[in-house]
């Protein structure tokens, strides 16, 4: 069909039938390790990093369920205590640096941003596959650290301690300065790319919610990361140059460093939850069948979690003894930034509310995110109560709040949008049955895993301690056995994941029924995503609409940039 604009012209748009099985697609279209390697397929680079951070996250598993075997325990059972300190610090920097900052924004977001938009790639595409290898060079320096002299600081590098250790500071610190500038150079490369490559009629108020998640992240990537790596520069700076920076014995300030190292790792823990959020999201508006409650309003909270997260940093910092003003503001804070979060809680829950809900696994997940994540943000405001917080820091009740928002936020989303996204990455379906068996035992081991954490923290138990008093012992073995049981849960997804490769049923283009342009392209996507070029007339999340609304465009050879994208964003679907 044919609408006319307003200046005149007419344009050819029509309505694309989705080719549900091409001869080529992004996984076929080029063979050998070589075109993986130097790609600008943000298909491909999303894979790869799919790849390495599945492999770094069975890495710090193994080491967590190294740890908790040791503390089953207040005996020494497989290790000494200085060793428990080096397992203990790679489990963190392995988890934080190397898998839950770049999972989904590097992985998923990669995959997806450009296709949601409704554009062939991203704005940059050799500097998204620089990002890639600059992550790789950055971990790899990181692990070289092991086979040197691992590191027994703590994931957070406090000084003075990081500075007069022997152990191998520079070369880990070095590998995370180094991944920084990935993920700077994604955070940029996103921002262009939503702001100049989106679809004709893809106004912001038709964005899903995953590129507003998405967009927040990358602002915080741009603007917080550059603190973190002046922050290790100078660190390294005075171990190998003796300056006195932080280190009080050469005149330096140890607090100082904890204020440039939250400044920077507080808005990163947006970094890692607010991607989360836009998957959510998208899960609860698919598997609800319904338009998003209060679009805008989930939206904008992701920016305001942005421009909020990034002035909370002094709550890590309520012992350290800075002043009793500052100790107020900040704490005023952290209850403030609880406000747009729980604004995208609500609008979730009222979503749902007389929706057609299908319990599949994706939504299984989300159901499992909300309830983990309500914890971890309460257990959050908890710590932002001064008096509290100065009884609860540096115990396992701290503990167990971060896995709640970290493992039981991010992950969770993760796991979700990896299993809502499975079909259109590889093609094929996996097992609903073991999906959601999986889930469920990932659910209670999670719980039996830290819930005893609360208590042990609660009743006085320190963090980060090689032994403990016999009166804690109950909780510890409790927490070691749902740490085994939620690692059953993960090892299950990896073989039903792995055997749907090869066994798995052909997916459709469109298995649940979604209404966003990723889900308009055939499952594996196009080379370069679509036949033709998209053409937006309605929201992401109208489910009263037809599929066939959502697959208007214009056909290759009559497109040619965008002389004509502010006519098309003008019609509205009758027009069309």
């Amino acid at each position: 069909m044919s609408a006319a604009a307003t200046n005149g012209n007419t344009l050819k748009v029509r309505y694309f039938d989705i080719d549900e099985n091409p001869p080529k697609n992004y996984l076929n279209a080029e063979s050998g390790l070589k075109s993986w390697l130097f790609t600008v397929d943000h298909k491909r680079i999303g894979l790869m990093y799919l790849a390495s951070i599945a492999l770094f996250f069975f890495v710090g598993g193994v080491l967590a369920l190294v740890l908790r075997t040791e503390l089953f325990t207040p005996a020494e059972n497989l290790m000494n205590a200085e060793t428990y300190n080096r397992i203990f610090t790679l489990h963190g920097a392995i988890m934080v640096f190397l898998f839950i900052i770049p999972s989904i924004p590097a992985a998923l977001g990669n995959f997806l941003l450009p296709i949601m938009l409704g554009a062939k790639d991203v704005a940059f595409p050799r500097l998204n596959l620089a990002s890639f290898w600059i992550y790789s060079i950055g971990a790899l320096f990181t692990l070289a650290s092991l086979a040197v002299n691992p590191i027994d600081t703590g994931w957070t590098f406090y000084t003075p301690y990081s500075v007069q250790t022997g152990s191998a500071v520079i070369l880990m610190t070095f590998g995370v300065f180094i991944m920084g500038f990935s993920s700077i150079l994604t955070g940029m490369n996103f921002i262009v790319t939503v702001h100049k490559m989106r679809a004709p009629g893809m106004t912001w108020g038709r964005l899903p919610l995953f590129i507003w998640a998405m967009y927040a992240t990358s602002v915080i990537q741009v603007l917080a990361t550059p603190v973190l790596a002046i922050t290790l520069a100078l660190l390294i700076m005075e171990r190998t140059l003796g300056i006195g920076i932080f280190d009080p014995a050469l005149g330096g300030d140890p607090v100082l460093y904890q204020h440039f190292f939250w400044f920077y790792s507080h808005p990163a823990v947006y970094i890692m939850i607010v991607p989360a959020f836009g998957v959510i999201s998208e899960l609860i508006g698919t598997f609800s069948r319904k338009t998003v409650f209060g679009y805008w309003a989930i939206a904008m909270s992701s920016l305001a979690i942005a421009f909020i997260g990034s002035l909370v940093w002094g709550h890590h910092m309520f012992v350290s003894g800075q002043s009793e003003l500052s100790t107020v503001v900040f704490s005023f804070l952290t209850f403030f930034v609880g406000i747009p979060t729980g604004i995208k809680i609500f609008n979730w829950l009222a979503t749902m509310h007389k929706g057609s809900i299908d319990m599949k696994t994706p939504m299984l997940y989300a159901c499992i995110f909300l309830f983990l994540f309500t914890i971890g943000g309460v257990t959050g405001i908890m710590l932002g109560a001064i008096s509290v917080n100065v009884q609860l820091h540096d115990t396992y009740y701290v503990v167990a709040h971060f896995h709640y928002v970290m493992m039981g936020g991010t992950v969770m989303a993760f796991l979700g949008g990896l299993h809502f996204w499975w079909p259109k990455m590889t093609g094929k379906m996996y097992s609903e049955f073991w999906g959601r068996i999986s889930a469920v035992i990932i659910f209670i081991g999670f719980n039996l895993t830290f819930l005893p954490q609360f208590i042990m923290g609660s009743q006085g138990m320190p963090r980060r301690y090689y032994s403990y008093i016999e009166q804690f012992q109950t909780m510890h073995q409790l927490s070691t056995i749902g740490s085994y049981v939620l690692g059953i849960g993960f090892v299950i997804i990896a073989v039903y994941l792995a055997h749907s490769l090869w066994k798995g049923e052909k997916a459709t283009s469109n298995p649940w029924g979604a209404r966003t342009l990723d889900w308009m392209t055939s499952s594996p996507p196009l080379q370069h995503n679509f036949n033709y070029q998209p053409v937006v007339t309605n929201g992401a999340y109208d489910y009263h609409k037809p599929i066939s609304d959502f697959t208007l465009g214009i056909s290759d050879d009559v497109y040619h940039g965008n002389d004509h994208e502010g006519d098309i964003r003008k019609q509205s679907a009758e027009t069309v």
